[in-house]
């Protein structure tokens, strides 16, 4: 099972690999800013999906990884901030779009898009954290 999933991330890598290349070389082709920053964007992306997927490879092949709650309780103050952080930026971001509601600026819309959905990935990204410091404390 274990050897399975360190094959199946080491073919996503390569899969990671493959989406760098293909958003370089649109980013060569083109000088639109719109599309340059979204292959921009989905380039850094796969690169970050790629050292994900070598820690969990590490973690199987190298040594384990370990968090434990004193890793959580040393930063949990300022991840409840950053959290803060997140939430006011989903407002900014759903205020903006409801600004151009009625309008057909629809680049500006899809950008927008993006960064809600962004921010909101951060969101539950932290969320998801909380779940696992409470998953180290049985009593909460």
């Amino acid at each position: 099972m274990l050897e399975k999933l360190a094959e199946n991330m080491e073919n996503w890598q390569k899969v990671e690999n493959a989406s760098v290349v293909s958003t370089g070389k649109i980013i060569e082709k083109t000088s639109n800013p719109v599309i340059r920053l979204m292959m921009e964007i989905i380039q850094r992306d796969s690169q970050t999906h790629y050292r994900l997927q070598e820690l969990i490879v590490d973690s199987l092949k190298k040594k384990a990884i370990s968090l434990t709650p004193e890793d959580m309780a040393d930063v949990w103050s300022l991840i409840e901030k950053h959290l803060e952080i997140e939430n006011k930026t989903i407002q900014l971001a759903k205020d903006s779009l409801d600004a151009l509601k009625d309008s057909k600026m629809v680049v500006q819309q899809y950008l927008l898009g993006y960064l809600l959905e962004d921010e909101e990935k951060h969101t539950h990204m932290l969320e998801s954290l909380e779940k696992v410091k409470k998953g180290m404390y049985p009593y909460g």
